[in-house]
């Protein structure tokens, strides 16, 4: 399966049926008089947010979407069927933006919720509607008004509590898979993680929250660099972020302070709300003796800074229990 989170499509509500013009004229019925129906309403182009769906994939493959249109009216002052509105099931969590402008036109962030994207043209009133004590037999009637048609951007946007953050390789996958059942792939080389992951992460008593694996974030992923600038979005709707930091001493260039620092500022950059989000940040693969050892001194040095740096390990499970807590706490601070 694919993980596609953006998508362009093209969105038609049906057009009205037209009015019609007809005049009754069975036996023994003197004088019928006009009996044109109207038209039928077109169908309405619905979104419905549908919590089975985790990706825009079925986007990639269709691009046009059309609901039916009305009939139009008959004789014997019989209306046209309203045509059947169009039912797009997307993903919970989807964004859908006017394409032309960028404006957010609805956010679907509940399972079941629903939006009218295009409103469908009204049927034609047929000349039924327009017999008047001086005009008895009218030649009047009107055509069904257009269906509303847009381009829209769809953009989906993962629903989870915490966002876990990191540089390519700082553990982020061997973390998501210790702490939950996502089961991300898990390799030695930068990049390994192309989309994002999702997993329930249970706690004791029945608690649990769900954790969002992103794509490792390197300097400049605001402007694009890397993989970060098209993931970014899938933590503006997390309460709580998690800075997984390493330790890599043959990478002079790397260095949990600064690459902390990084984050933060890619952070200010694409949004400066996200900056302002409660923060998790803990040194990872503790169970490594380089780790170990430099610990002590980057305690301190976080320390100095205002920040307190865990330290956990997904291989050995240590401190694990006490990181997924703080989390908890941050998400719920009035429970126990």
């Amino acid at each position: 399966m694919q993980f596609i989170d953006e998508a362009k499509i093209y969105v038609k509500a049906g057009n009205g049926g037209d009015g019609v013009i007809a005049f009754r004229r069975e036996a023994h019925v003197p004088r019928g008089g006009p009996s044109g129906g109207d038209g039928g309403d077109g169908g309405d182009a619905v979104f419905l947010a549908d919590e089975q769906l985790s990706t825009l994939l079925d986007f990639k493959y269709r691009q046009h979407y059309r609901a039916a249109s009305g009939e139009d009216g008959r004789n014997k002052d019989q209306y046209g069927q309203a045509g059947a509105p169009l039912l797009v099931h997307v993903p919970v969590g989807t964004v859908i933006k006017d394409h032309a402008t960028g404006k957010v036109l609805f956010d679907l962030t509940a399972p079941g919720q629903r939006a009218v994207v295009c409103k469908g043209g009204k049927g034609g009133r047929g000349n039924i509607h327009f017999k008047t004590p001086w005009n008895q037999a009218p030649r009047t009637a009107e055509p069904g008004t257009p269906g509303e048609e847009r381009t829209v951007r769809l953009e989906l946007k993962l629903l989870a509590d915490a966002g876990l953050l990191g540089y390519p390789n700082a553990g982020k996958s061997t973390f998501i898979a210790a702490v939950s059942r996502a089961r991300p792939k898990i390799a030695d080389y930068p990049f390994t993680t192309l989309v994002p992951h999702l997993g329930v992460v249970g706690l004791p008593g029945g608690r649990s929250f769900v954790l969002a694996d992103i794509p490792g974030l390197i300097e400049g992923a605001a402007e694009g660099a890397g993989l970060g600038h098209r993931f970014l979005r899938h933590v503006e709707r997390t309460r709580v972020l998690v800075h997984l930091l390493d330790l890599q001493p043959d990478v002079p260039e790397r260095d949990p302070e600064r690459d902390h620092d990084v984050l933060c500022r890619e952070l200010e950059r694409y949004d400066p709300t996200l900056a302002a989000r409660p923060q998790i940040v803990a040194l990872a693969k503790i169970d490594l003796p380089h780790v170990q050892e430099a610990y002590p001194r980057l305690r301190e040095r976080f320390a100095a800074r205002g920040i307190e740096l865990l330290a956990v390990s997904a291989v050995s499970r240590q401190g694990l229990a006490e990181l997924l807590e703080r989390v908890w706490k941050v998400l719920h601070p009035t429970q126990p």
